[in-house]
């Protein structure tokens, strides 16, 4: 029998999407108090009338880079000195500030995140216990310690869960053997790629790591190839899809068929560039809202592209569920000199409703550009075909060739701009 860190990870997925935007309400207004970032984006909301995912898409997505920006305004103000950390640091997204923050981290940017005292603060506890980690267990954890707060994200789960921690931190391979081999921990957690490189250190001094049987991994893509190598050494390694911004967002369950999704965040797959919800399957960019008191982002852009998978999980958790990390949604592309976005083609599908799903394909060699849109339209027509020519080329201020395609065509990968051209 499948065991859970907690039950509710089995409640009807009805129940879990009322509990969830019953909490919102209360969430979104201690935020609007506190935070003056959240504040404003929630400007003529009325949180009270946030009931479900249909009344949320209402709310502007806030992405990585505006967030950047929030911070470096506000680090850059005159008299910036005088303003709170709430603030100053964490540009009026943070509702906490030095004193009910334990640490801060940077993250490259530099973005700086608190973390609060709350146990297990960034959420990654039930993903280490999908992963077979028990109280009592010993955890090697080869996440880093400095800046960045993967080491802090691990460890606070792992005490969260009830076991012993090891910080073993990254590098000096040779002494992580002696470790592991001193200790005989029972799993690791770190990114894929270094547990190989101690492996292979360990081979290559003839030292035997048996305890380590599990594995709890992020930070880098998990590709089937390297589970088979990790379990033809005894090792059941599962990944966990996570940030600095939004902790853990989704993990891997026994049943091996996509992530679930964490309890305590609503997570959407929109268009890129946009902030509309996709239908179920389509791949699109992952925006979370976090009920994370301390941290409250609200639709938080992150850049990276997934899908919803259809049905429960087999495990029994019934939470939705995604694909896993698909690949990078902000699809920029330079045309002519000119930048094409992927907010500028969903302006142009916003004009032509007789357009399902649309993709600027960049050709040509460096300097000898071609840009063509390939539109999903049942029926040409010629006169709808030059409309949105006009209008690619008023929204881009670049001209484009219209290739209709056949409805269902296109790759469902999440891209509507491919740069196809020549570097050579």
């Amino acid at each position: 029998m499948e065991s859970y860190y907690e039950e509710r990870e089995t409640i009807a997925l009805e129940q879990r999407e009322r509990d969830l935007f019953a909490r919102l309400p209360a969430a979104l207004e201690r935020a609007r108090r506190r935070a003056p970032a959240i504040a404003q984006q929630l400007q003529g909301v009325d949180a009270a009338a946030i009931r479900g995912r249909t009344d949320l898409a209402h709310i502007p997505v806030i992405r990585k880079s505006e967030l950047l920006q929030a911070q470096l305004t506000a680090r850059q103000a005159r008299g910036g000195d005088a303003m709170l950390p709430v603030s100053r640091i964490f540009g009026g997204f943070s509702t906490i500030g030095w004193g009910e923050a334990l640490r801060v981290f940077a993250s490259p940017g530099p973005i700086y995140e608190p973390e609060s005292g709350r146990p297990d603060y960034w959420g990654f506890a039930r993903s280490l216990y999908a992963a077979g980690f028990r109280p009592g267990d010993l955890v090697y954890n080869c996440f880093s310690y400095h800046f960045t707060p993967a080491g802090s994200m691990m460890e606070t789960a792992a005490h969260a869960v009830g076991c012993t921690v090891f910080p073993g931190g990254v590098g000096q391979t040779e002494l992580q053997v002696q470790a592991i081999s001193d200790l005989q921990p029972d799993g690791y957690v770190g990114t894929p790629s270094f547990l190989r490189i101690i492996l292979e250190k360990a081979a290559e001094m003839n030292v035997a790591l048996p305890s380590l049987q599990r594995a709890m991994f992020s930070g880098e893509a998990y590709p089937p190839s390297l589970h088979a190598w990790f379990c033809a050494r005894g090792i059941a390694g599962f990944q966990a899809y996570g940030s600095a911004d939004l902790g853990m967002m989704a993990y891997e369950t026994s049943a091996r068929e996509g992530l679930v999704v964490n309890e305590d965040i609503i997570l959407e797959i929109v268009r890129p560039g946009t902030g509309q919800p996709v239908d179920d399957g389509e791949v699109g960019e992952v925006v979370v809202t976090t009920l994370n008191p301390d941290y409250p982002l609200l639709r938080f852009g992150t850049g990276d592209l997934s899908a919803i998978l259809p049905g429960r999980s087999p495990c029994g958790r019934s939470n939705l569920r995604i694909r896993g990390w698909m690949g990078r949604a902000d699809q920029t592309t330079k045309v002519r000199g000119m930048f094409v976005h992927p907010g500028q083609v969903a302006d142009v599908l916003a004009r032509h409703p007789e357009v399902r799903r649309a993709r600027l394909v960049v050709t040509g060699a460096m300097g000898h550009d071609v840009m063509v849109m390939k539109a999903e339209i049942a029926e040409p027509d010629p006169a709808h075909l030059t409309r949105l020519a006009d209008s690619v080329r008023e929204l881009t201020k670049l001209r484009a060739e219209i290739e209709p395609v056949a409805p269902g065509s296109l790759p469902n990968d999440g891209k509507v701009i491919e740069d196809a051209r020549s570097y050579d």
